[in-house]
């Protein structure tokens, strides 16, 4: 029967994505195929959604009608969609631009066909060593990812940390980026935060019938971060993205914890 240690090598991607990571924003060198370039668009609608046609277009060096071309194959294909809500983006006159997201089907398109053979694994799991095993993968899966981040955290304040957590999530797939929050009023006072979002999930289809590797994820973060983190939302749970909230300053005495939110 396959032990949790046996079964590590199921979800690869922890350590060793099975697709490309997200390239990073230099302009589309002028022998790429169509084929590459609207794989460039699609990673960066993945990991800077919701994002325009014209954003898109002065990240890559393009027209923004060449870009708006590939924008609408692509939602053709079903791999992105218009994201409806902008609240908090400014008004401008004449017709508002379209903002786009990455759909289940890019995410998909992204991640390589691993993901079939790594439900199996963790469906054999559970059926012959009980959810318990599950969890106890999941946790010894992310054990790992902290021990290997962790000494690349070098910050001293969660902010910090947390912008280099976002370029290490980067460099294995998960196109992470770190944006300011409001600051909410909660009982302790002003609280300001910044928000980790990752735009993409190699393990998306395998979390979203085992949840188990979220609470693990947000759990690793919590202690990554040294700060109670609150995940919003998740790409397994229908979102475009993973977000999770991070307090900058965790109010004095309070430990780190993790509060898992929508799905």
């Amino acid at each position: 029967m396959a032990t949790t240690t046996e079964t590590t090598t199921a979800l690869a991607p922890a350590t060793a994505p099975a697709h490309p990571a997200p390239v990073a924003h230099t302009l589309v060198h002028p022998t790429e195929t169509d084929g590459t370039t609207r794989r460039r668009v699609l990673q960066l609608v993945a990991s800077d959604g919701p994002v325009t046609a014209a954003d898109l277009a002065h990240e890559l060096g393009l027209t923004a009608p060449a870009v708006r071309r590939h924008l609408g194959l692509l939602e053709d294909e079903g791999k992105i969609a218009v994201h409806e809500s902008h609240a908090g983006t400014p008004a401008r006159r004449g017709r508002p631009a379209r903002h786009y997201v990455v759909t289940s089907g890019g995410q998909s398109e992204l991640s390589g066909g691993y993901q079939e053979i790594a439900g199996q694994v963790l469906r054999f799991l559970r059926d012959n060593a009980g959810p318990d095993a599950v969890a106890a993968f999941a946790a010894e899966r992310y054990e790992a990812v902290v021990r290997r981040y962790e000494p690349r955290l070098t910050a001293t304040d969660p902010a910090g940390r947390a912008e280099q957590l976002a370029g290490l999530l980067s460099a294995d797939g998960y196109a992470a980026s770190v944006r300011p929050l409001p600051a909410p009023v909660t009982r302790a006072g002003v609280v300001p935060g910044v928000q980790l979002c990752q735009g993409h999930c190699p393990v998306q289809h395998v979390a979203e019938e085992f949840t188990e590797l979220c609470e693990a994820e947000a759990q690793a973060f919590s202690r990554l971060l040294g700060s109670h983190v609150q995940r919003l939302a998740t790409i397994a749970g229908g979102a475009h993205a993973c977000t999770t909230n991070i307090p900058v300053r965790p109010p004095a005495g309070h430990l780190p914890t993790t509060t898992e939110g929508t799905r």
